[in-house]
């Protein structure tokens, strides 16, 4: 042991009596990609969910918004590679560029730093085709490559299910905490149970959940309208004493806003409750 020591193992690599058996098998397993050095990220939430078309990027987005909104630096790391989005709804059509060492996210209007594989392609419409683990190195690259800068709050939008990239996340991400998105169907609420399984093997707490097109406000009379039948998000998270539930309405101005670039001017209090639970 060193006159210096710090009893601080994790910042060590000689090998000696004080560092216990624990230890290095944590370290052994840990599988955390190295941040940027030109990196400063404060908190890392995934947005997840057990099924595609349930409206994860639009939550992902919202979410961002709000936090930067409430003055937090804020970024999103697109992890859906082969289905990427989110440039999209920021109306970004430039590329990401880069100084032979780092790469750079691109800036939405509000500030929101943003890196996508669209961001890479030449032609948003070109196909990725990649195999599992290559997409997984991508997101990797996504964290150790990108120069972030200083950022409160990362949102890592993930593609759906549980297979290579979310796997990837978790393990190569030093995650907070995720959020879990869903619609009303009970076929859809059992994938939300893998979904809260997964994250539990991971050791990953679930912040929240969001159910997407929960209901539908009638324009005469305002009543919610079950329009996908009876929910049952808040049975699921009592199941899992998850407390933060928030629910999204079918609305035609979201849909429009993220088709038109201009997500960041959405109006709506429905996950206000949600992003200052996260901000916590």
């Amino acid at each position: 042991m060193s006159e210096n020591c710090n009893h601080d193992c994790s910042s060590c690599s000689s090998t000696c009596n004080e560092r216990t058996v624990e230890q290095a098998a944590a370290e052994a397993f840990d599988f955390r990609a190295p941040a940027n050095p030109l990196s400063n990220v404060k908190k890392v939430i995934g947005v997840v969910s057990g099924k595609g078309g349930v409206g994860k990027s639009l939550v992902t987005n919202l979410l961002a918004v709000l936090s930067q909104r409430a003055g937090y630096k804020t970024a999103i790391l697109d992890a859906d590679v082969t289905g990427p989005s989110i440039p999209k709804a920021y109306g970004i059509k430039g590329m990401a560029t880069s100084d032979g060492v780092n790469l750079y996210p691109v800036e939405s209007k509000t500030g929101i730093k943003v890196m996508s594989m669209n961001l890479l392609l030449e032609n948003d419409t070109d196909p990725v085709v990649w195999r599992g683990p290559v997409i997984a190195g991508v997101v990797k690259q996504f964290w150790s490559d990108v120069a972030w800068g200083d950022i409160d709050y990362m949102f890592v939008d993930m593609p759906p299910g549980t297979g290579d990239v979310p796997l990837t996340v978790f393990q190569s991400l030093p995650v907070d905490g995720i959020v879990i998105v869903a619609t009303p169907q009970e076929l859809v609420g059992m994938i939300v149970e893998k979904a809260v399984k997964m994250a539990e093997m991971m050791n990953i707490p679930v912040l929240g959940f969001v159910e997407n097109m929960s209901y539908i406000k009638c324009p005469d009379c305002g009543k919610e309208l079950p329009v996908f039948g009876k929910s049952h998000i808040e049975e699921i998270a009592a199941k899992y004493g998850v407390s933060n539930v928030a629910k999204l309405p079918i609305d035609s101005r979201l849909t429009a806003g993220s088709d038109k670039g201009l997500i960041e001017l959405f109006e709506g209090d429905w996950m206000d409750d949600l992003a200052k639970a996260i901000w916590e």
